[in-house]
């Protein structure tokens, strides 16, 4: 069944009485096989967490199976409360600074050639936590040359200060999920401000404009397609290189409710859109994650590798 999407803000009770059909294309293949094991036992041992299993990705086992993953850090509890997140929210636990350590020697027990770090939210600092982001980063090309890193990174409340310890870093690919257009943000993240988010993207390409940027929106809370092109156009103006549009796909009762299936011929017009607008890599299907074939990300854009972190690489 197709639902027109709202303008206004998404009811529950209206979408309490709809019956959203799941279509034929949404398929989720529960995590498994021998390599998934193997990795979920290295990150049992080493005391990690995933946002693969916190955040009941639907990749988790085609990632898994392929041998890569993103590493949760900062704790795996969030101070704010995003209504389509199902990673827990309240008071962290002290920072952990051996942290950085154990998911650095994880990526060289897996021997990844690209790797993602993301992170709850940290406002109770701060520096929202950034400094473990660029000890993580340096610490991967000391026990792992070679091995691609893209960090998925908070907001930081907008503070340019704590952007420059990550940036200084350098990592390839530098990451913040906008995940909504502008009339439904607050809405989605009641704690987050959209001005943020442009200035955690547009100040990364300020600081170095050679690392390539990424950021990530979902679809099917209520904004219309006028609205997903223009937060794309917004990315674009920001100086984002990456775009990733997936189905938001509710993870329980107690989250935000989803006002509709997007059709596969909706995904792939997002994605004519988005590189017409000049991306250099759009990534748009119903199960497409920030994550979700970050790797071949990194290769397709290769050129630009080369010229960051070729012999030349700090």
């Amino acid at each position: 069944m197709t639902v027109t999407p709202t303008r206004d803000r998404v009811n529950p009770d209206v979408l309490e009485s709809r019956l959203l059909r799941r279509p034929e294309w949404i398929k989720v293949r529960a995590p498994s096989g021998e390599t998934y094991q193997r990795l979920q036992m290295l990150m049992r041992s080493k005391e990690l967490h995933t946002v693969c299993e916190e955040a009941m990705c639907p990749n988790m086992g085609e990632c898994w199976g392929s041998g890569t993953a993103t590493f949760l850090m900062l704790g795996d509890v969030c101070t704010r409360t995003c209504g389509f997140c199902d990673i827990k929210h309240g008071k962290p636990a002290l920072m952990d600074w051996g942290e950085a350590e154990r998911v650095a020697q994880a990526v060289k027990s897996m021997n990844l050639k690209h790797t993602v770090i993301t992170s709850v939210n940290r406002d109770d600092r701060r520096d929202g936590g950034s400094p473990i982001f660029a000890m993580v980063i340096r610490r991967i090309r000391e026990v792992l040359p070679g091995c691609s890193i893209e960090v998925l990174i908070p907001d930081f409340k907008g503070s340019l200060e704590a952007l420059k310890i990550v940036m200084d870093a350098r990592p390839e690919i530098l990451n913040h999920n906008v995940e909504t257009v502008q009339r439904l943000f607050k809405q989605v993240q009641p704690q987050d401000n959209y001005d943020w988010a442009a200035a955690t993207l547009s100040n990364a390409k300020k600081l170095d404009p050679d690392v390539l940027t990424k950021s990530g929106i979902m679809v099917g809370l209520g904004e219309t397609m006028d609205e997903v092109k223009a937060v794309m156009r917004d990315q674009r103006s920001w100086g984002v290189d990456i775009l990733t549009i997936g189905q938001y796909l509710q993870p329980s009762k107690k989250h935000l409710p989803m006002d509709r299936y997007y059709t596969l011929e909706e995904f792939a017009e997002l994605k004519r859109y988005g590189l017409e607008i000049g991306f250099k890599w759009v990534e748009s299907a119903p199960l497409v994650r920030s994550s979700y074939h970050a790797a071949e990300q990194v290769r397709a854009l290769s050129i630009v590798h080369r010229k960051l972190y070729g012999e030349n690489r700090e």
